[in-house]
């Protein structure tokens, strides 16, 4: 029995796994490829420049693959690449990149993706992240594992979000994210780190500790930013366990441009 729905359009040059199911009435462009035990819900449209690992399940009425919303784009050969095993539910958006960028958007691995998820064009998004319903991804917005975004979460264009974050619903996200921390508010407004997120993900009591101490330096001992990173890197030597999760959010902090700045 074909996996393939007899109403669904596939384009010939597509290139699927024997083993991808695809439900009445999708349609999928040439230049799409789609890997292993991936599985394509009736009414999707998957289009343009647009592979899709093994393992994924892709819900009803979801729009891949389509031109970014940006007015300068004039046809370029920009794609999208999606990751494995990610759930992506029904009347999700999610566009190519742009000339402007890198000219690709990325999700990585097992993400869950819920439903009216817009991703604009150029946007990185990391692994094992949820996004509620209605979060809403301007362009070239990058995004760390781990994170979760509240329903109706909006992120303002090229901000950043580290790994581990958490944005509460209705947050408004127009300076960078760092690791760890918990917002909310519109404009979000750093509330505590996210402590029980990183309890169930194994973090040792140490490391625990580390967080607890970065989220001191940057929000409750009235630093400079430069001051607080000085605090912060100290923490390498004073509870070394936690040595990389003070890596990334110096990294981060580093990275973060001065006209944006992180939320505080």
């Amino acid at each position: 029995m074909s996996l393939i729905h007899a109403t669904a359009i596939v384009d010939p040059k597509a290139e699927l796994d024997s083993s991808v199911q695809v439900g009445p009435y999708t349609i999928i462009g040439p230049n799409v490829r789609i890997g292993a035990g991936t599985t394509v819900g009736p009414h999707c449209v998957i289009e343009g420049h647009t592979t899709i690992g093994n393992d994924n399940r892709i819900f009803q009425f979801n729009s891949l693959g389509a031109v970014p919303q940006d007015k300068k784009y004039a046809g370029e050969p920009c794609e999208l690449i999606i990751g494995d095993r990610n759930t992506i539910r029904e009347f999700c958006t999610f566009n190519i990149g742009s000339p402007g960028d890198a000219g690709v958007t990325k999700v990585g691995n097992d993400n869950w993706i819920m439903a009216y998820v817009h991703l604009a064009h150029d946007c990185v998004v990391g692994n094992h992240t949820i996004f509620a319903n209605s979060a809403q991804l301007a362009g070239h917005v990058h995004v760390g594992d781990w994170v979760i975004l509240g329903g109706f979460t909006v992120v303002h264009q090229f901000v950043r979000i580290g790994a581990h974050s958490f944005s509460a619903m209705h947050s408004l996200l127009f300076a960078d994210v760092p690791p760890f921390v918990m917002c909310q508010g519109q404009p979000a407004e750093p509330r505590s780190m996210n402590f029980e997120g990183l309890r169930r993900r194994g973090f040792s009591a140490e490391r625990i500790s580390a967080v607890k101490a970065m989220h001191k330096a940057l929000y409750r001992d009235d630093l400079t930013l430069e001051q607080a990173k000085e605090r912060i890197a100290a923490l390498s030597q004073e509870k070394p366990e936690a040595a990389p999760d003070v890596a990334m959010m110096l990294d981060f902090l580093n990275q973060t441009s001065p006209q944006r700045g992180i939320i505080r």
